[in-house]
């Protein structure tokens, strides 16, 4: 048996060879080549054979393998373990480091690695707020005993890497959210007889981001529909399935001109195939010929509505469960809301009313004062200017306003 490494009596050893992994000129690296050098480093370190970062995909409950020295067809290969009893999966559950043998326990390796021969691993948790992000692993051909120094200096690694990955996964999760959010938003709002419409959309700065959205289109009828949605949750997974809601809202759309009718069936969708999703709705049909919308709420705010000597209200509307909830025997409700003669209606998501230990009714109470008989642009401006104004909002916010205009009257 290969005799174990032992300990470094010296403390000035110890310090260069941490000091080895954790050099902070490594921060200049870009992420994939920073997992590689320190896989190295710590490969030469420990004189171990083989070692390998295996992410974990919570969404999917697996480990993937990431980056790798002395076993790179893990990563070539696209190596995939759900989580399960093997050796990488225990580590991740467990929280700790965990050393295991392949010939005491033959479902620790997988098949690439037990072809190459890899007698002995040894992993650790990459932990970053608490959370596994992923497992550290070395191994070396022939039998080996880590010593604590061992286990120590690879979870000093295996916190560095968790730091790193985290970082650049929120960044790249950041940056795909934007950019999956604006590319679903309309180009260029519909021109529509007799109304003016204008929009805003800006992206939350909180962690808290991703699943506000608002879209108009015209129907094959000439109607038009309005969309405001919000869906519950965060990051790159809520931007996802507010993609998702946006394009079955659409096909629903084109089957029914009744908004409740639409909802339900989007309901039912988001109750099948997405068991773990909820947003709430707001879809109304505009109908030029009578200046009235047909409004249907699911668990969304309602609209704020002005006419010109008055001042901005909450419209009197029913509000239904939101979507997700799988209340299909609870019958949704279509109501009429009427534009009034050179007034407003404005729909927005709760982004832009609600503030971080303020009663939700301020916000609301601030909207209706802002929302005055003005042509769209100028009441977004507005909106904007008095509820935003200068601060980054901690979380999206979606704004549509739509106006009358003179020829609105046949």
């Amino acid at each position: 048996m290969r005799p174990p490494v032992s300990s470094p009596d010296d403390a000035e050893q110890r310090l260069r060879q941490i000091e080895l992994v954790t050099d902070t000129a490594l921060a200049d690296l870009e992420h994939d080549d920073l997992l590689r050098e320190m896989l190295q480093r710590v490969s030469d370190v420990l004189e171990v054979d083989t070692a390998a970062v295996m992410r974990y995909d919570p969404a999917s409950e697996v480990l993937v393998a990431t980056a790798a020295v002395g076993i790179e067809d893990e990563v070539r290969q696209g190596v995939r373990r759900h989580v399960g009893p093997a050796f990488a999966e225990a580590i991740a559950n467990g929280s700790r480091p965990l050393s295991l043998d392949s010939r005491t326990d033959p479902s620790v390796l997988q098949p690439v690695l037990r072809e190459r021969g890899i007698s002995t691993l040894i992993g650790v948790p990459m932990l970053a707020g608490g959370e596994v992000v992923g497992v550290l692993h070395i191994g070396t051909y022939e039998e080996r005993r880590f010593s604590d120094h061992d286990v120590h200096l690879l979870q000093l690694v295996a916190d560095r890497m968790a730091l790193a990955i985290r970082g650049h996964t929120t960044r790249a999760e950041r940056a795909a959210t934007s950019a999956l959010q604006r590319s679903l938003l309309p180009t260029r709002l519909p021109a529509v007889p007799g109304v003016a419409l204008d929009a805003r959309y800006v992206s939350g700065s909180g962690p808290g981001v991703g699943g506000d959205w608002y879209d108009v289109f015209t129907l094959p009828s000439g109607l038009m529909g309005i969309v405001i949605g919000d869906v519950v949750g965060s990051g790159l997974p809520a931007a996802i399935v507010m993609g998702r809601l946006r394009s079955a809202l659409r096909a629903y759309a084109i089957e029914t001109e009744d908004p409740a009718e639409v909802l339900h069936k989007l309901d039912r969708k988001v109750t099948h195939f997405e068991p773990t999703a909820m947003a709430t709705v707001g879809y109304s049909i505009y109908d030029p010929s009578t200046s009235q919308l047909r409004v249907s709420l699911a668990g969304h705010l309602a609209p704020v509505v002005v006419e010109p000597g008055h001042g901005g209200r909450l419209a009197p509307l029913p509000v239904d469960p939101p979507v997700g909830l799988g209340v299909a025997h609870r019958k949704r409700r279509t109501s009429l809301l009427e534009l009034p003669a050179e007034g407003v209606v404005c729909f927005y998501t709760d982004g832009l009313v609600e503030r971080r230990g303020k009663p939700i009714d301020d916000g609301l109470q601030l909207l209706c004062d802002a929302v005055v008989p003005e042509p769209a642009s100028a009441v977004c401006t507005r909106v904007m200017n008095r509820l935003v104004g200068g601060e980054p909002p901690s979380d999206d916010i979606a704004l549509l306003a739509i106006s009358w205009s003179e020829d609105s009257r046949p």
